[in-house]
C-alpha cells in the first residue's frame, strides 16, 4: 500500500510539473515569438517607474 501510495503521488507530481511547463509556454508564447526585445520591452513597461510617463522635458521651458 505504501509503494502504491508512492508511485501515485509522483506520478501526480510529475503530471503537475508538466502541466505548469505547459501554462508557462503557453502564457509566454508571444514573448517567445518576439525575442528578447519583447520581453525587455515588456518588463520596462511592468517594473518601469511611475513617473515615466511625464514629459519632464515640457515642464522646463
Amino acid at each position: 500500500m505504501n509503494k502504491t501510495a508512492s508511485m501515485v503521488l509522483k506520478i501526480i507530481g510529475a503530471s503537475l510539473a508538466f502541466a505548469a511547463v505547459i501554462c508557462l509556454l503557453i502564457g509566454g508564447w508571444h514573448d517567445l515569438s518576439v525575442g528578447y526585445s519583447g520581453m525587455k520591452k515588456r518588463l520596462a513597461r511592468k517594473f518601469g517607474s511611475e513617473y515615466d510617463d511625464y514629459a519632464d522635458e515640457e515642464l522646463y521651458e
